[in-house]
């Protein structure tokens, strides 16, 4: 999402010099941290694990690009399967992907930089592949329209037991969670409701079970219990530092939060969540669980001390060389 380039532009400058990869597990497995290798996907905007090909991940590009989708493979950071969508339009600003029980994957061209310039976004969907290969598949477009007016969002989530299709509105002052009808159909607008508030979101994923829902901003991350369609309790959940975060998806397990990136070589960070992805506040801060590393909840956070030491080393290094300069 580029408002976030003018927003904090310093701040994307630095983590992009100290955040150069990610933690790697030793066992070099799937679903551990990785960096997305491809270089046509430059503004990974969206991710989702996928269910029938473990360790895979489906992004996507942000504005323009095309009706691309791409499967990677967390074992190597390489697209395995770019696919086509075709039977839709041309799409305009693509910011979220999500996978839903039905086997679906659901792609949300939601993003409205302009905050109400169109009076509609789309939803694209179609099966996910069972063989990864290059394809062009026949999507299903569905028209969306908010019940209180047009406005900007990046994250879509199905609901992985109900099926739902809900989005979360991006606002600097605060968002609000949408619900989707029962069914999306085609022929007419699809209402989505508001129902809950948020705070600035650029994307959400629900447990696999469906009784938690994170979401996430640039800086940070939260929970919510999630309970007959609404919000419940609130909690904090452990992000790490990334140059441009934007999307986060649970590991089909559910053991882990996968926390994606923008940019050229963009890193997906993997964060273990407490009790092994249990449902139950996973990632609660607790003053009897910090430890000396200062995670606040006990979830180990793989290369967040190192960006830390990364990013303050730069900054002494930019001092430095500003000392030497002046005094030359």
């Amino acid at each position: 999402m580029r408002s976030y380039r003018l927003t904090a532009l310093g701040t994307a400058a630095l983590l992009s010099l100290a955040v150069a990869a990610p933690a790697v597990a030793d066992d070099g497995g799937a679903d551990q941290s990785f960096t997305i290798l491809d270089p046509r996907i430059t503004e990974s905007s969206g991710l989702a694990a996928s269910r029938a090909h473990p360790g895979i991940y489906w992004t996507h590009n942000d504005s323009d690009d095309g009706p691309y989708v791409f499967a990677v493979d967390s074992r190597t950071g390489k697209t395995v399967a770019t696919i086509t969508m075709k039977g839709v339009g041309e799409p305009r600003d693509v910011e979220a992907i999500s996978l839903g029980p039905d086997g679906n994957l659901y792609v949300g061209d939601i993003g409205d930089n302009l905050n109400g310039s169109w009076d509609h976004v789309w939803i694209y969907r179609f099966p996910e592949p069972k063989v990864l290969r290059d394809a062009t598949v026949r999507a299903t477009q569905f028209d969306v329209k908010y019940a209180d007016g047009p406005r900007n969002a990046e994250s879509l989530m199905v609901h992985p037991k109900t099926g739902r299709v809900f989005i979360a509105s991006k606002n600097e002052d605060g968002g609000g969670l949408y619900e989707g009808p029962e069914k999306l159909t085609t022929g007419s607008d699809n209402i989505f409701r508001r129902v809950g508030e948020v705070p600035w979101v650029t994307d959400g994923a629900f447990s696999p079970d469906g009784k938690e829902l994170v979401l996430r901003s640039y800086f940070s991350a939260r929970g919510y219990t999630f309970e007959n369609g609404r919000l419940g309790k609130d909690y904090p959940v452990q992000s790490p530092l990334l140059r441009q975060a934007e999307s986060v998806t649970y590991t089909a397990d559910g053991s882990a939060l996968m926390y994606g990136s923008e940019g050229v070589r963009s890193d997906v960070v993997r964060v273990d969540l407490k009790n092994g992805g249990e449902s139950g506040r996973t990632g609660v801060k607790s003053p009897s669980s910090a430890g000396a590393s200062g995670d606040g909840d006990g979830t180990p956070v793989k290369g967040t001390t190192l960006t830390g030491v990364a990013v303050l080393a730069v900054i002494g290094l930019v001092l430095f060389l500003g000392r030497r300069r002046r005094q030359g």
